[in-house]
């Protein structure tokens, strides 16, 4: 039970820690005056989310994978009391 909330709370407090360490340093300076798009650098397309849907689908991965695995511990469990419970009635 105490393995559970502690993966819950991880689980739980993951994100914030990702959207904290990437939040940047310094705010980004302000342009003041007008450049045209032509007299711009050229710069590949970039998504700058990317970090944040890598993050999130590593997060419902490994909570689902969590899930299943207690789901199976508690169903090995069950299987044993329920062996033992036919061993039981079997012999008088």
């Amino acid at each position: 039970m105490k393995r559970t909330v502690l993966l819950l709370v991880v689980l739980t407090l993951l994100p914030g820690a990702v959207l904290w360490a990437q939040q940047p340093a310094t705010p980004a300076a302000t342009q003041e005056d007008f450049v045209p798009v032509n007299a711009l650098p050229t710069q590949a397309e970039q998504l700058p989310a990317a970090p944040l849907v890598i993050a999130a689908y590593a997060f419902v991965w490994v909570a689902m994978l969590a899930y299943v695995w207690m789901l199976w511990k508690r169903m090995r469990q069950l299987e044993r009391e329920l062996t033992d419970l036919q061993r039981r009635v079997k012999t008088p």
